[in-house]
């Protein structure tokens, strides 16, 4: 079987984590990277067993070599790398989330089908086998009706000089960066909110340091928090009318949960392979060797609809970007 050849472009933590987990998949090849610092691109190509480092994106979609992109670049650019990437009859996994409005990941979209190429958010939660299970378990109506949700993704963030978290200008804070997670989880099991109600707490330099989400729908509640500022157990617990479902934490990387009914635990093991990552890498894979342009589990109007949740988020709180 010929290996897919991928390019990655931005070259941060989050680059490091998914190079180190394809080079974990026999069929995966990293054919070239791409950074503005070519002697950041020259040392991640040596780490990672690869033979071409660019140090201009555009160079990177222009490889003829290449068949997938995968854009880890700060938020802000996602939308136009993304494009420009598809414009050059590249497939692409563009990291979560895809963009910083509605109207940006419509047009990244509108452009997978227009050049008729593969385009996947990197949800790579959706993909673990820890959150497959758990959905076919709550489908089956293992816990019965779902009445209840509560997920929350907090750390503290170290704020240096520079630090693309706390960046306006690259779309940092909390609800862009983590609080899509479990938005994320609730989206996932319970579909789109009759209505959403949300707090945050603001920085001086006016991005979110936290935001508090209540999702309502017609028989359940999501009770949603991401930080930037403070910890949590980061567990998330789905509740039905017989029972409720622990998600190992960190839940958005789960190697497996417990399932609680009568007082009683029963846990459930899922080792992910390497750090997660791998498996969206996998799905991408599948989807272009059947000449899909989306996943059928992580669609593209699943991206879309879960952008639409977000930017209600966004504006009810009153989160602008520059």
């Amino acid at each position: 079987m010929n290996k897919i050849k991928w390019g990655i472009v931005g070259l941060g933590n989050i680059a490091h984590q998914f190079a180190a987990d394809l080079l974990l998949i026999k069929d995966a090849e990293l054919a070239a990277v791409a950074s503005r610092d070519i002697n950041k691109a020259n040392d991640f190509a040596e780490k990672y067993n690869c033979d071409k480092a660019y140090d201009s994106y555009e160079t990177l979609f222009a490889d003829n070599e290449i068949d997938i992109v995968y854009i880890a670049t700060p938020h802000n650019s996602h939308a136009e790398l993304s494009i420009q990437a598809l414009q050059n009859n590249k497939h692409v996994l563009c990291e979560k989330p895809m963009a910083l409005s509605y109207n940006d990941a419509s047009r990244m979209i509108e452009a997978s089908k227009k050049y008729n190429k593969f385009f996947m958010e990197a949800f790579w939660t959706r993909f673990i086998p820890s959150v497959q299970d758990v959905l076919m378990k709550v489908e089956n109506g293992e816990i019965g009706a779902l009445n209840y949700i509560k997920a929350d993704f907090a750390f503290i963030g170290n704020e240096t000089e520079g630090s693309r978290l706390f960046s306006k200008n690259n779309g940092g804070g909390a609800l862009f960066d983590i609080g899509v997670y479990p938005l994320f989880l609730s989206y996932l099991l319970l579909g789109i909110p009759k209505e959403i109600i949300s707090k945050a707490i603001f920085h001086k330099n006016g991005i979110d340091l936290q935001t508090s989400m209540i999702l309502q729908y017609e028989n359940a509640q999501a009770v949603l928090h991401a930080s930037i500022v403070s910890e949590s157990d980061m567990k998330a617990i789905i509740g039905g009318t017989q029972g409720r479902i622990e998600l190992n934490a960190p839940w958005f990387v789960a190697d497996g949960y417990s399932i609680i009914k009568d007082e009683k635990y029963t846990p459930f093991s899922f080792p992910n392979l390497g750090k997660g990552y791998s498996y969206e890498a996998i799905e991408c894979h599948n989807c272009i060797r059947n000449n899909q342009i989306e996943s059928k589990l992580w669609s593209h109007q699943n991206s879309l609809e879960l952008s639409k949740i977000v930017e209600t988020v966004k504006n009810q709180v009153g989160l602008e970007f520059l």
